[in-house]
Order: C-alpha cells, then structure tokens, then sequence
C-alpha cells in the first residue's frame, strides 16, 4: 500500500472526530455519547413541558370554570330565596284586594267598632305581606304613563287638558316582589 494517510487519519475522517488542524467542528460522538441520543432527551423534555403546559391550561380553565359555575348557582339561590313566596303572594292579593274594597264599604256604615276590627285586621295581613318582601308599586292619578309599571286597560276622553296621555284613574294596585313586578297596576288613561 503505498498511500500518504495513515490508519488513523482514516478513522478520523470517517467518524468525523476534529482534528488538531480543525478544533471547532462539531461531532455529535465526542464524550462517547452519539447525537441520536441527546436529541430524544430533548425532544422528550420538551414533550414533557408542553404536556405539563396542557395540563395546567386545562386546570386552570376547569377551575374557572367551577368558579363561574358557584357564582352562578350562588346568584340563582340569592334570587330563588327573593322570589321563593312569589306564588304564594300572589295568591294572595285577590285577598288584599278584596280587604281594601271591604274597607270602602264599611266605611260607609254605621259601624265604627266593624270597622276598626276590619282595619285592624287589614293592616296586620297587609304588614305580614310586606315584611315577606312585597312592595306597592307607586302610580296615582295625574302621572305620566309608563308602560314598564303600569297595564293601560282603556283610554277614555281626559276630564282636563292637563290628563291628556296621562292616568286618569287606577282600577287595580300592582305589586312588586324585590325589583320584579309581579302584578302590574291597571291604570286608566286620558285620551
């Protein structure tokens, strides 16, 4: 054999080892490691991050999402226990009703110690309704209407120029529960 390298300048050119002549060439089988290896270590780290990443987003957004969720079932209960009488409360202002047009008539009589008794009677139901949350909904003649508190069954000619688009009569009381209205009054107006 009459070649000028020798059996080492062939296994280094091989295997691509650097040389003296060229320190800074990379060789992925420096240390004994080959470069497949510490490539595997670094994509499986980095699969291992992103899959803690994930994780950690899908924590957060389920937590946030139990966060929103008590709020909301918090907020329904703090309504439902507002408007829990609501039936009931209804039921009963054909009763109240029925006392105030009791009171009107009695009025008119002779009778003073019947009508102390009724008044006596109406002020303590119409107390324990409004101590279980019930309002009165405020409309007297001469307001201006609004449909958002009031139910215009009839329009009749207004008695004065100034009634004109206005209530001229209430016929039924409205009621309020909390902020919701849960019978509007029913209101005359003027034409």
């Amino acid at each position: 054999m009459s070649t000028d390298k020798t059996d080492k300048e062939i296994v280094e050119n091989e295997i691509n080892l650097p040389t003296e002549e060229n320190p800074t060439e990379e060789n992925p089988s420096v240390n004994g490691t080959t470069g497949v290896e510490p490539e595997v270590e670094l994509t499986l780290e980095q699969q291992l991050e992103a899959d803690l990443a994930n994780e950690k987003d899908k924590h957060l957004r389920l937590f946030a999402e139990f966060e929103n969720y008590k709020r909301r079932t918090t907020k329904e209960r703090i309504e439902s226990f507002k408007t829990a009488n609501q039936e009931v409360l209804q039921a009963m202002l054909p009763v109240l009703d029925d006392f105030d047009r009791a009171l009107v008539e009695i009025s008119k009589s002779e009778d003073k110690a019947m009508l102390l008794g009724v008044e006596l009677i109406h002020e303590k139901f119409k107390s324990t309704l409004f101590s279980k949350g019930l309002e009165e909904v405020e409309v007297r003649k001469g307001d201006a209407f609004n449909a958002d508190f009031a139910e215009a069954i009839t329009q009749i000619p207004a008695p004065t120029a100034d009634l004109k688009g206005k209530i001229v009569d209430v016929l039924e009381k409205g009621y309020k529960l909390g902020d919701k209205i849960i019978r509007f009054p029913k209101v005359v107006l003027g034409n």
